[in-house]
């Protein structure tokens, strides 16, 4: 299996590998020392791409329970003897309605990429949920993002060097936002409704009308990469 040669080949590096229906089933034993088994269903692992290339490694594996889906992912450094090193380990819940569909990006105009896997779906399927990680070059390691499930469809936005996130609720609205050590802060947001209002937001989370406009109603479902005037995304 490829997950068996992964894990005992360390040394070699490999391209992005993705595997879905593992049929794989290891034993866990909580701490209450009760026993339950957990199948991979899904694995991802890649050290071409996210971080420094061939000398960072990511590996995520998706297991089935009984009471639901567990994230692990695992960051690794290639030592100096050529293994890989663990560095971090994380551990989520996660629905079972989805795969995890890991993304590698650069999210912060840094030259390195990022990393970000579907955690979970809202508004029928409208907003895509996702689990942020930035790679820090000066600690060689991942940055959880704590809050950016707040946030769903997030995407790097070039016009104004920033994350921005679009969200489907009764209309839609665009949020401009700014990395701030582990969380995103708001600093402005394109709301679409009856009117088009738009919002500065301070590093306080309160907001600042900036102006209101009429829009037509097949403007709702409109993103924006600037809000100042708003500007849709081409």
């Amino acid at each position: 299996m490829a997950i068996a040669s992964c894990q005992n080949q360390q040394h070699k590096t490999s391209d992005i590998i993705v595997e879905t229906n593992i049929n794989s089933t290891t034993v866990s034993k909580s701490e209450e020392g009760n026993v339950s088994a957990k199948e991979l269903v899904e694995f991802f692992t890649d050290d071409s791409k996210v971080g420094v290339p061939r000398k960072n490694k990511i590996e995520i594996s998706n297991f089935k329970k009984s009471d639901g889906n567990i994230i692990e992912i695992k960051f690794y450094l290639l030592a100096e003897n050529k293994e890989w090193k663990l560095k971090q380990t994380f551990e989520f819940e996660k629905d079972g309605l989805l795969d995890c569909d890991p993304k590698l990006e650069d999210f912060n105009n840094d030259g390195f990429k990022d990393m970000t896997y579907v955690s979970a779906v809202a508004a029928r399927g409208a907003n895509e949920v996702r689990r942020l990680f930035i790679y820090d070059k000066k600690k060689d390691e991942l940055i959880y993002i704590k809050n950016s499930e707040n946030y769903p469809n997030m995407q790097y936005n070039k016009e104004l060097d920033c994350i921005d996130a679009w969200l489907f609720h009764g209309g839609t609205t665009t949020v401009f936002l700014k990395i701030d050590e582990d969380s995103l802060r708001e600093f402005a947001s394109v709301d679409n409704g009856i009117n088009r209002t738009v919002y500065l937001i301070d590093k306080n989370g309160k907001e600042k009308l900036l102006r209101t406009d009429k829009i037509k109603e097949e403007d709702i479902y409109v993103r924006y990469n600037n809000f100042n005037p708003p500007k849709p995304y081409e």
